[in-house]
Formats: C-alpha cells, structure tokens, sequence
C-alpha cells in the first residue's frame, strides 16, 4: 500500500540521517525531497503547499536542528502533520439503540460501491448485528443480481424488486422490510453512473428526502487519484456526505487521493478497502494509516486481524500453551490453517513495525506452498508425534515424509526449527509489546519467519558458507542470553 509514497519519504529521512551535522541548508534540501514524494504520489497541491509550510515550520527551528536526533525528530514532524491532514476521523457507524439505522451508498460505475455493500454487511455481521441490502440500482439489471450473489455468499437477506422504475418506492418498502424481519441496518445500493450528471444527482436527492437515511457514504476509487476527491467534492455538494469509502488500496493506488480527500472536500474517510475477499474492509484510523506510509507499521490494526484469524477463547488457551511450552505440532498446524489464507501472512507483517520487507516474500506463491507442505507434513505424523517430535527417528521421519511427499531431512529441519521456536514463543506469550516484536525479529533472523517458506519446511536460505560448531554454539548462546534478559525485565 502506497510503496511508492513510503520510499519517498524514506530516502527524504534517510538522507537526513546521513549528515554528520544537519543545518538548515540540509534540512530544507531533505524536505524538497519529502515534498516531491507527496507530489509524485498525486496529492493535490493545495495540500502539499500546507502541508509542507507547516513541516518546514517546525523542522527547522532550533530545538529540532540543535536536537541529538534531528532525523528523527523531523518523522515525528510528518507523522504529526500527516495525522492531522488525514483527521480527526469517526469511523463508527452511529447506529441507534432502537430502531433501524438506514445507510445510503453511493458512487460512480466501477468504484466497488456493490462489493463495498457485501463488505459493509460482513463486517456488520462480525459485530452480531442484522443487516439488510436493498437493490436500488435501477439503471444496471446485472447489479441487482450481483447484490442478490452477494447476499448469498454472506447469509444476508436482499430486497429487491424486478421490474421496478423507482428506486425511491423500493428504498422504503426495503426499510418496511427490515422491521418486518428483525434487521437493525438497511444498506441501500443506489444507482451509478459511468460519470457525474443531474438526473443521477437529482435521483440520488430524491432517495435522501424520501427515505432519509441516517448515514450517506460515497464509494471512490483510490487508483483514480485527484478524480476520487472530484466526484467526493460533487456528490457532497448534492447529498452532505458522512463520509467516504475509498476502495482498491492495495492496488497501484499512489496515496493522493487518500491524502487529499478530507482536506480539500472536509469528508472524512470512513472506511478503506483493502483487497477482493468481504473481510477487506478496515475502518479508517488516520494514526494507523501515517504508522503504515511511514513504515511504523500498525499494531491496532494487526491485532484486528489477528483475533479475526483465532477467536478470544481459542486465543487464551493458545497463549497458555505458548507460555507453559506445551505448544504441539497440532496446535502449529492449526495456527497454519488459520493463517493459510492468500495474502493474509503478508498483509499481518506489512501491518507490523519492521516487517514490512518480508510483506512480499510472505504473499508468494512459494509462501503458500511452504505452508500447505508443513500442513502436509505434520498430517503424516501420529497424534503421539504430533504431541512430542523428540520421539521421530530415522524410520518415522522416513514414513512421514513419503507419506507428505517431501524429502526426509525437511522433516528434520521442521521438527528441529520447531523446538527452536518453541522458547521464543513461550517468551512471547508472557511479553509485551516491545518484547514481542524484538523476539519476532529473532524469529526472523533465525530463518522461522523466511517468506520463501514460512512452513518451515525449506526455510532456511544458504549464507554461503558452513558455519563451524564453535560458530553454531556462540550464536545458541546469544540466543539464551537474550532470552534471559527479557525474562529479567518482566
């Protein structure tokens, strides 16, 4: 998500940090750099300019030039600013403690308004609320039939009347509906348009002073750029946005319009999608964003992933275990399942401080097959193997890997790398933050995390040289000594 804005910046950082003493001479040459970033990546230039006045400001006083880390104190400079230019945001639905909550979706022709609807619905359905979807696009048959697969996919009642002219009458009966069937949101799927025009404005008008809904969002395009804060700036003319949807983000989407929406149209983002599947759909934290342009990585929203993939009660026993060094093969391969998902291992390390060079490596497609041969290999094993791999010897590591189809000494590099996780994890459970993503980066440099197989079963990559057993055995006691450090400072 916005590589290209995050390198930018990077090297504008980066070529701070190199200067053995930073002036303002260097500083302002280092936010040139910062402000062709933001340009290169679309944001509208009535932005930047205030941006830029604003960073410039601040960057280069005395107490950030004269400062130990001035490099450093300039990304708290941007991180603030970019916050600021992206907030403050209310990303909750407001819906009423009694009655239905009627929302109103609206955008142009292939901006992902339909899809948006599904995704707005799971993401309902996760909270344990009823949600209704009403096919009001009238002008397109293929999107009532499209809403109509959707609502199939997801178990979500769909109102919907063929043949209908008017799209105002099947909004209402839509709401008579939802009281009828327990429902406490209604999400009306309006009309599109391949472009903004009066009889699509007036329809929509004519929706929002018939029905009323509580909340109006409007659906845009992140790769279309400056056109996304366009069409939000018409379509707030007409209806008064609540705020927007800015969908395909994890495309080649460049981050201006995200950057520019809210402080040339004053509509926040409310929401942001961020891939195809109906569980894409984030709500929009600007402090999480900033974390991920800069590189910050963003920790409120992988722990939301995270507790889609493993529920409270299954979370608990597992920190148990990791904590009391009980962690089976079962319980790892269960782990594995979970996280098996496309996309899903890659998109929890782009969201995590540091780990966003192995993003890539994890969403390939030798990744996925890494994982589906552990899956393999831990399948061929007995439940008491399973329990305690101590026990594999030449003939069950011999079964086993006929049996998943893999050589016999990636069954010995599996079991191996997981009794070396093992205390990592069990340090883990009983960590905090900080602890745990220092010991992340340990599994990582122990080749447990390598994104060419995250299984485990291959994970390990030549260094070029065989280390001798005097190099092998210092390198196992850094790892102790480290361990036991964190287990003094809890």
């Amino acid at each position: 998500m916005f590589e290209s804005l995050s390198d930018g910046l990077q090297s504008a950082f980066k070529s701070l940090r190199g200067k053995g003493k930073l002036t303002e001479a260097n500083m302002r040459d280092g936010l040139k750099l910062v402000e062709q970033s933001m340009l290169e990546a679309d944001v509208s230039y009535s932005v930047v300019q205030s941006f830029m006045q604003h960073v410039t400001e601040k960057a280069t006083g005395r107490r950030v030039l004269m400062s130990l880390r001035p490099g450093e104190e300039l990304v708290k400079i941007v991180y603030d600013e970019l916050v600021e230019i992206l907030g403050p945001v209310d990303s909750s639905l407001h819906l009423k403690s009694d009655g239905i909550t009627v929302i109103m979706m609206c955008g142009l022709q292939g901006s992902g308004k339909t899809t948006t609807c599904g995704k707005l619905s799971q993401l309902l359905k996760e909270e344990n609320i009823k949600p209704l979807l009403v096919a009001a696009d009238l002008q397109r048959p293929a999107a009532i039939e499209q809403l109509r697969v959707i609502g199939r996919q997801l178990d979500v009642p769909v109102y919907a009347e063929d043949g209908a002219s008017d799209p105002v009458k099947v909004c209402q009966a839509g709401v008579k509906q939802a009281q009828q069937q327990g429902a406490r949101v209604v999400i009306l799927d309006t009309a599109g348009r391949l472009a903004i025009d009066k009889e699509l404005m007036d329809q929509l008008a004519r929706i929002d002073k018939r029905v009323k809904p509580d909340q109006v969002y409007l659906v845009v395009d992140g790769m279309t750029g400056q056109d996304a804060v366009n069409s939000a700036g018409a379509f707030n003319e007409a209806l008064e946005l609540d705020g927007v949807v800015m969908t395909k983000l994890d495309g080649d989407a460049r981050g201006g319009a995200l950057l520019s929406v809210k402080h040339v149209t004053g509509v926040p983002i409310k929401f942001i999608g961020t891939g195809e599947h109906f569980d894409a759909l984030e709500p929009f934290r600007p402090e999480g964003m900033t974390g991920r342009i800069l590189q910050m990585g963003d920790m409120v929203a992988a722990a939301r992933e995270a507790h889609r993939i493993v529920d409270e009660s299954q979370r608990e026993e597992l920190e148990e275990k990791m904590k009391s060094g009980e962690m089976t093969l079962d319980d790892f391969k269960g782990l594995m399942e979970k996280v098996a998902k496309p996309g899903l291992m890659g998109k929890m390390m782009g969201l995590m401080p540091g780990m966003g060079q192995l993003k890539d490596l994890m969403n390939s497609e030798e990744a996925a097959g890494g994982i589906k041969q552990t899956i393999g290999a831990i399948n061929s094993m007995t439940l008491e193997e399973r329990r305690n791999p101590k026990i594999i010897d030449i003939s069950r590591r011999t079964r086993i890997a006929k049996g998943a189809g893999v050589q016999a000494s990636a069954i010995t590099q599996l079991v191996k790398q997981f009794e070396q996780m093992k205390p990592i994890m069990q340090a883990m459970a009983g960590g905090g933050v900080g602890d745990r993503m220092q010991l992340m980066r340990q599994l990582q440099s122990s080749g447990a995390l390598d994104g060419s197989n995250p299984g485990a079963l291959k994970m390990k990559k030549s260094t070029g040289k065989r280390l001798s057993a005097a190099e092998r055995a210092k390198q196992k006691k850094q790892r102790e000594k480290e361990l036991r450090k964190l287990r003094r400072s809890k």
